[in-house]
């Protein structure tokens, strides 16, 4: 049996997602017009297609340039796309300047967790299984313990899954639900491709 999906539902679930209105209502109504089941609907569906898009060739773009007040901090960042038609919308470079924002202010060093090299993830987690054990942790929770905190770790030094510094203006979304999200709306591939911080006195 269908349920029935108010209009300001299917509103609120866009505005939280960036999903069409299709889509939005048909999550809710599989979802039986639970909200956050159907984000997580949303979600699994939108990360599918951003993967089908994410082997098309992203050789357009733009770099997006921030100085911070005082110009004592400045940020370069390279995004790419599959077309120059997107590339010029005012959608994308807005995306391409909050990034830039956004890594003026939240210093990551990594954009994506594919980028942290091995011998700095081994030697992270060796520090957080150290730190378990001699917490005297019992050894059957130690390493979901670890786990977690590594995650956390990701967020601290991985652009792609932080959350946006203006949270308030982007719903908490991290730059990965940014970026999969502009890649939903214009239906190409975006990837933020690498930056660069620069900040005075620093080596």
């Amino acid at each position: 049996m269908s349920i029935a999906i108010s209009a300001q539902d299917v509103k609120a679930l866009r505005d939280r997602t960036g999903a069409g209105m299709m889509d939005s209502k048909s999550a809710l109504q599989e979802a039986g017009g639970d909200f956050d089941k159907a984000i997580e609907i949303l979600r699994v569906r939108g990360h599918a297609s951003a993967a089908k898009r994410g082997e098309r060739t992203a050789a357009e773009g733009a770099v997006a340039s921030y100085i911070h007040a005082g110009a004592d901090i400045g940020v370069l960042v390279e995004v790419n796309c599959e077309t120059d038609f997107v590339a010029r919308t005012e959608q994308f470079q807005e995306f391409a300047r909050e990034t830039a924002l956004h890594v003026a202010a939240a210093a990551p060093r990594y954009v994506s967790a594919d980028d942290v090299p091995e011998e700095v993830r081994d030697g992270e987690l060796r520090v957080l299984r150290e730190q378990a054990a001699a917490e005297g942790k019992p050894e059957n929770v130690q390493e979901r313990i670890v786990e977690g905190r590594y995650r956390k770790w990701l967020e601290e030094v991985v652009l792609l899954n932080q959350r946006h510094v203006n949270e308030d203006k982007h719903d908490g979304k991290t730059l990965e639900d940014m970026r999969t999200e502009l890649a939903a709306n214009t239906g190409e591939n975006i990837v933020i491709r690498r930056f660069a911080r620069f900040q005075v006195g620093e080596e």
